[in-house]
Formats: structure tokens, sequence, C-alpha cells
């Protein structure tokens, strides 16, 4: 008889953190492992991997300090140089933090980026910083089924209303969002897109974002227009205002973007610098009676890696230590 899983039914949470887990490029580069289902990824234009490297911690360091200054407590861990992990400055695909003190870890298509979860970081690093961890449900044994499911790139939470928005992709799959809707509590409102080209979009948070009281979507990469019609609509319905993308603003990373609360609980709309400038007047100022933009410039790690700012941050929404 297999063994019982927990099924965990979770009362809401807050939805935007006050602190967030970035970590700290060593040896950053373009990861080929990645670039057959990243189609943001450019591998022919990516610099060396000295250059890229140098680059990208430039930007992580401006990025870092841009959330702080915002009131944003940034909790940073250096990536290690072995075993090389050329994506580790992306920690939302392998790991997501809950308010009942749950951390969940995720299985991932690429093999090099398998070996970016760390125990270290899990049983000592957020203890050190003074979080507290109750609880560790480990969903990366489905990778040996051929089986992913790549945290909050897959997955967009919506955590007050339990909602979890996914576009299906070979980074992102059916029986495992089914499974996580049933252990932690969620519904799931899943659907295809594609890019101009037809591919699958390698991840949801590519072109959708939940926040407090306003999302971004675009619904144009949906080709089922009825299945768009209805996310749009579940949005409306849980009290959000939507601001609508198309496919150009999402090549500019206006999609990738994510909803943090300061100290204060200020709101904040963070994204890259090529995001911010991708909005339209208008859309700027629907995103400001929300929430302030707090931007920074990471051209060098978009172009290499094919993701933005939403990626690099995983919330930590865990309890504090007494």
């Amino acid at each position: 008889m297999p063994p019982q899983r927990t099924v965990v039914n979770r009362a809401p949470e807050a939805q935007c953190a006050r602190a967030v887990m970035m970590i700290r490029p060593v040896q950053f580069v373009s990861n080929p492992q990645t670039a057959q289902t990243n189609r943001f990824q450019n591998l022919a234009a990516a610099p060396s991997a000295e250059v890229a490297q140098a680059r990208a911690l430039h930007e992580f360091e401006g990025l870092a300090r841009a959330l702080g200054d915002a009131g944003v407590e940034v909790v940073v861990f250096d990536d290690t140089p072995e075993p090389h992990t050329p994506d580790s400055i992306f920690p939302n695909n392998w790991v997501s933090f809950h308010s009942d003190g749950t951390v969940v870890l995720y299985p991932m298509h690429a093999e090099n980026r398998r070996a970016e979860r760390r125990v270290d970081i899990i049983s000592t690093g957020l203890s050190d910083a003074g979080f507290l961890v109750r609880e560790v449900i480990d969903l990366s044994p489905h990778e040996k089924e051929g089986r992913f499911l790549e945290g909050t790139g897959s997955l967009i939470l919506d955590r007050v209303n339990r909602i979890a928005y996914a576009c299906l992709s070979p980074r992102t799959d059916e029986t495992l969002l089914a499974e996580f809707g049933e252990r932690f509590g969620y519904s799931i409102e899943s659907f295809d897109a594609v890019s101009s080209d037809g591919h699958a979009v390698y991840h949801t948070n590519v072109i959708m974002s939940v926040g407090n009281d306003m999302a971004v979507f675009c619904a144009d990469m949906v080709p089922d227009r009825k299945r768009a019609d209805a996310v749009v609509a579940s949005l409306r319905d849980t009290g959000h205002e939507v601001v609508l993308i198309d496919a150009a603003q999402v090549n500019r990373f206006a999609g990738n973007v994510l909803e943090l609360e300061s100290r204060a609980g200020e709101p904040l709309l963070t994204m890259s610098a090529a995001a911010a400038e991708a909005f339209t007047q208008a859309q700027r100022k629907t995103i400001e009676r929300h929430a302030q933009i707090v931007s920074a410039p990471i051209g060098n790690i978009e172009l290499c890696a094919g993701g933005s700012v939403r990626c690099m941050l995983a919330e930590i929404h865990l309890p504090r230590k007494s």
C-alpha cells in the first residue's frame, strides 16, 4: 500500500509578502538546458560567461538595493560554486514559503536546475534570518516520473481566495496541478498560452501577476478565448482590477512583475526597468492607483536567462520566530 500523503486544507493568507529571498549569483550564465522551452532566452546574443556573471552580479545588487530602499526585507543567500547552477538567481521555481510555516519544494524540468534546492537554506539559513519552518513538503520525486511543477513560475497563487492560475507547458504538469490543488486547498484555473511562434509559454509568471486588488494578464496569448475570458472574469470576481497587456509587452517582461509590501504595509509593484518602460501611460496610472512602482535595470539577466524580477524573488510568508 503506498504511503498516505498529508492533505493540507489551508486557511487564506496574506497575498503580498514583506520579505523576499534572493540568491546572489556566483557563476551566472545562459543555461542551454532551459533554452528549448524558454523562448525568452537569447543564447546567440549572450556574452561570455565572465561578462554575464559580472553584469548579473551588478544587476542583482541594484535590484536588492532598490527593494531595500523601498522598505522590503531582502534575505540574501550566496550561491555555491559547485555544483554549477546557472539559473540559481531564480529561486522562486524550486521553493515557496507559506504563513503556517510550510515550505514546499518543487520538481524542476532541467537537470542542472535541480541542484538549486538548498537544504542548508531550509534547515538553518531561514532560521538564522528569524523565520520559523514547521514542515517541508517535497514534490521533487515527481521528477523521476517526468512530471514538473516549477513553483511560483508555474503557479500564480491568489493566496487570499485560494485560486492557483497556471498555463500548461512542459514545466507545468496538469496532473501535478490537480495534486497541488488537493493538497494545499486551491482551486485550479488552468489554460494554454502560446507565443507568437506557436510555442507553449514556459511559465505562467511571464504573462500574469496577481496582487491584493490588481492583476496583470496577457489574455491575447491564450488562444481559447472562452478560457481567456474565464480567467479575466475570475480575477475580476475576486476584486482585482485587471491590467491587460499584449504579447509585445510580455516580451519586455511586463507580465513578470510581483506585488510586495513594505515594512510599513505600503503596496509595491516590483519589476525591471524594461517592464516599467513597456507599460503605457494609461496602464501606469492604473497601476499607481494600487501600488508604487519599484524597478531596476536587469537587461543582462533578462537576455541571458529569459526571466525577470519576479523570477528572482521568492516571497517569504513564513511566521517569525518568537
